[in-house]
Order: C-alpha cells, then sequence, then structure tokens
C-alpha cells in the first residue's frame, strides 16, 4: 500500500513539472493575434528649393489654455453642450526682411568710412506650436454629444486655430519684434565692423 501511495505520489509531482514547464513555455510564446504595424508609406519628396533673404534674429515662446464652453440654449448641460480644456505651446519667430532693400536703404559715406542704413520693420513668423506639449488637457461633454462621440471622430481643429491666433496676439503685444530690431543691428555692427566701417541706423520717414 505504500508503495501504490508513493508511485502516486511520484506521479503527481511529475504530472505537475510538466503542466508547470509547459504553462511556461506558453507564456513565453508571442501572442499569435497580436496587432502588427506595417509602414507602407512612400519617401518624403523634395518639392521646390527657394532661397531666403530673411533674417530670424528672436524667437519668442508661449504657452496658453484655452477654456472653451459650448450650451445649447434651454437644454441642461448634462444633456447637449461641452465644456474644453486645451494646452498649447509653441513658438514665435521675429525677423527681419532684407529683400526689399533698395539703393537708398543702404549708402556708403564718400569716404568710405562709414555706412548709413535704413532697416525694414521687423515682423512676425506663424506660430509653431509644440505637439509634443500640445493636447486637449479635459472635455466634459453631455450625454447627446457623447453618443455623437461614439459614432464619429471628434475634430480638435478648431482647438489648434484659436491656439494659433492667441499665440499671434501675444507675440504681436510682446517686446517680441523690438528685440529681433536690436538683435538684427547688433548683426550689422559687428559684420560691418569686420570691414572696418561704421554703421549708422536711419529711421524710416517715408510713414
Amino acid at each position: 500500500m505504500r508503495v501504490v501511495l508513493w508511485l502516486i505520489s511520484l506521479v503527481t509531482v511529475a504530472v505537475l513539472a510538466v503542466v508547470g514547464v509547459g504553462a511556461t513555455g506558453l507564456m513565453a510564446f508571442d501572442n499569435p493575434f497580436e496587432a502588427e504595424t506595417t509602414d507602407r508609406s512612400g519617401p518624403a519628396l523634395l518639392v521646390s528649393i527657394q532661397d531666403i533673404s530673411e533674417f530670424h534674429s528672436a524667437v519668442g515662446n508661449f504657452e496658453v489654455v484655452l477654456d472653451v464652453e459650448k450650451d445649447v440654449p434651454y437644454v441642461p448641460s448634462i444633456l447637449a453642450g461641452e465644456r474644453s480644456l486645451f494646452v498649447a505651446a509653441g513658438t514665435v519667430d521675429a525677423y527681419v526682411d532684407f529683400s526689399g532693400l533698395s539703393e537708398g536703404d543702404l549708402v556708403l559715406s564718400e569716404d568710405g568710412k562709414s555706412v548709413e542704413i535704413r532697416l525694414p520693420e521687423p515682423q512676425l513668423d506663424e506660430p509653431n506650436l509644440d505637439q509634443d506639449r500640445t493636447r486637449l488637457f479635459s472635455q466634459e461633454r453631455g450625454v447627446f454629444d457623447r453618443v455623437e462621440d461614439a459614432l464619429s471622430t471628434p475634430d480638435q481643429q478648431e482647438f489648434y486655430v484659436l491656439a494659433e491666433d492667441k499665440l499671434t496676439a501675444a507675440a504681436d503685444e510682446s517686446a517680441l519684434r523690438q528685440q529681433a530690431e536690436d538683435n538684427t543691428k547688433a548683426m550689422l555692427v559687428g559684420f560691418f565692423k569686420a570691414l572696418d566701417l561704421t554703421v549708422t541706423f536711419v529711421e524710416d520717414t517715408s510713414d
């Protein structure tokens, strides 16, 4: 009887060992139903090359938090409407475009020791949103709006457009243009100093 019990115990241990090895092997296998990503996109193509005559002399970093609420008249917000918090961050370049300079805007003195320059007004480039720092932070939507989301993909384009408008307005009210002008003047002073020329900047009085 003891021998029988000993054999049963031995067989049980063996079975458990085999099952354990089999389970470990199954866990090591890759999931055969795991989704695979295949990139069939073509390479990026060079469309054109353009010469530039702009000196980008200052960059402003801006952030904005959009708090946009949409209400449906006479309908409780729990049923329809939404409130969204959208965080956006990006940069705006300020530059001076030298392409419009004429002979009268850059005048060399008769003794060849100095030069007078009339600089164009600094311009602001379009905002460049940082995609890693720009996102929909939170959104509260009514029941009807959530049902609509289940049937279609919500469009966040309006938030990106509004964020760019806010960044443009902030850059326009900032000292970014003045900084660009100061940096451009400093660059030109250093450039002409290497040519043993003294620079004088003339204000534009055409307006």
